[in-house]
């Protein structure tokens, strides 16, 4: 025990924890204020820097673009002679499992319902075609980017070029080495603040549609979110992945993820087959051409249909969601790196990644879809009398073998957090470790206990007091910094990326004289 004390990265470990625990004490005492003053904190950043959030996701995009047909691409992680750690489906299967987590499944079903019964002027026309494309927008390409540059970045550093297991190493390319001993401590500290508010959130959502199956399934209706039950929905997520964590990642993570890849996918080609499919299908092509016709306008904030307040509380939500669990993703997916090129490093965490989103998105959100306006607003319903938490099974309920798949969606719920939690618990465990190498990446059980139980304590208070606006507003809080964090790391990127093509010039040059 002592020997595990002294090897503590003390000023990575307080900072983030102390604040997060007195928050969850002052919460208990006093909710209402708390999330109040937390509430306000949010407000303020997405109005001021909402535009930012958007900008920089959709620069990544091009960036990764110039990457991959640099001489950088052609670089293997660690070296010609390394070694990988996982085969290519099972790297694919974790990478799925940990970035998704329990977003499809909460938010793939109830989200495109918000945006077909109540969409913006943009969307009034076709709000099917609107839902659709929004889901596409939220959850494929351009989130998917900012994982890919962090990524990237740690896996390069880490690996290639000897760095330290520290988020800095992100930062090495732009500031030089002088970024580990002058504020890499306060980098890894912001950026734990980061992911303990984007884990956080995401468990809030799972426990809510643990809730909300629980209460389809065994009665209970609306009234089942309860403090105490979700008390012990979250004790029991939170237990469950400690222990998987205790194992590391060549046992629980690789085999829960590829569970979870096969769950997903039989549970998705059920819907997709059970529904309305020939309806669905042309939908997807609709939803995908609006898509395609859209992007850069949406994603840039320049479509003139989507009112602000509705960008800052659906677009605006995801990018600093995605942009709070992105900093200890980073880590984990660029550990996943080894032995692999950069350019395949690109295409399995940006393209088959958005891939998967992609077609999760299209048979849930557009079954979901068709089916409600098929139905008489059979899942609008839902959504009025019960919360997003149970449009996912009142989907299911329209389709044959209920009893069933209601089963495998509330295990794929659970798997699908504990999956993710795992990974990052695992990361965020080792950052707060002196010692952490290629060789020693896994943190002692204690550290993962202690992250465990601060991340359901907190998703605890938000879900308990403030519901879905709770897990918005810590997903702003935490995405902020991190953004700031990548948004240099982005800089970086582009100069190796740069170096590359110089590099590769000179060297043509110099072969001809």
């Amino acid at each position: 025990m002592p020997d595990t004390l002294s090897r503590i990265r003390y000023a990575v470990l307080l900072p983030p924890l102390l604040p997060l625990l007195g928050c969850a004490v002052v919460a208990l005492r006093e909710p209402v204020g708390l999330i109040a003053a937390a509430q306000g904190a949010s407000d303020w950043v997405l109005a001021h820097f909402d535009w930012l959030f958007s900008w920089s996701c959709t620069a990544y995009l091009p960036l990764l673009l110039a990457v991959y047909l640099s001489p950088l691409g052609r670089t293997v992680i660690g070296g010609a002679g390394a070694t990988r750690l996982l085969t290519p489906w099972r790297w694919f299967a974790v990478t799925a499992c940990t970035t998704i987590a329990t977003g499809i499944l909460f938010w793939g079903i109830a989200e495109p319902i918000y945006h077909f019964s109540d969409p913006p002027p943009a969307g009034e026309e076709n709000p099917a075609v609107f839902a659709l494309s929004t889901l596409f927008l939220h959850w494929t390409l351009t989130p998917y980017a900012i994982y890919t540059v962090g990524g990237l970045l740690f896996a390069l550093g880490f690996y290639s070029h000897g760095q330290p297991f520290s988020l800095s190493t992100l930062l090495r390319p732009l500031l030089g080495p002088r970024v580990h001993t002058h504020g890499g401590a306060i980098i890894d500290a912001l950026c734990l603040f980061a992911l303990v508010a984007g884990m956080a959130a995401a468990l809030g959502a799972g426990s809510l549609a643990l809730s909300g199956g629980l209460s389809g399934y065994f009665g209970g209706g609306a009234t089942g979110a309860t403090p105490g039950r979700l008390a012990v929905i979250i004790g029991v997520v939170v237990t469950a992945f400690s222990i998987s964590a205790a194992t590391g990642l060549q046992r629980g993570i690789r085999l829960l993820s590829n569970y979870n890849i096969i769950g997903f996918m039989l549970l998705a080609g059920f819907v997709f087959l059970a529904g309305p499919t020939l309806d669905t299908l042309r939908l997807a092509g609709g939803g995908l051409a609006d898509y395609l016709a859209t992007f850069w306008a949406r994603n840039l904030g320049f479509d003139s249909g989507i009112p602000e307040a509705w960008s800052h509380a659906w677009t605006g939500f995801y990018w600093a969601n995605w942009y709070a669990w992105a900093p200890i993703t980073a880590l984990f997916l660029g550990r996943l790196a080894r032995g692999y090129t950069v350019r395949r490093f690109i295409e399995v965490n940006l393209l088959f990644t958005s891939l998967f989103g992609a077609g999760w998105m299209v048979a849930f959100g557009g079954t979901a879809v068709m089916i409600d306006g098929q139905g008489g607003g059979v899942l609008t319903t839902a959504l009025t009398a019960g919360g997003p938490e149970a449009v996912a099974y009142a989907l299911l309920a329209e389709l044959p073998g209920l009893a069933v798949t209601a089963l495998l969606f509330l295990l794929l719920v659970f798997l699908s957090y504990v999956t993710a939690a795992d990974s990052n618990v695992s990361a965020m465990s080792a950052l707060c470790m002196r010692d952490t190498g290629p060789a020693s990446a896994e943190a002692p059980l204690g550290m993962k206990l202690l992250w465990g139980a601060t991340i359901g304590l907190t998703a605890w208070v938000l879900v308990s007091y403030a519901g879905l606006d709770g897990i918005r507003l810590i997903s702003t809080l935490g995405g902020f910094p991190a953004m700031l964090l990548f948004l240099l790391g982005a800089v970086g990127l582009g100069r190796l990326a740069w170096k590359s093509w110089r590099g590769a010039t000179n060297g043509a040059t110099n072969r001809k004289l």
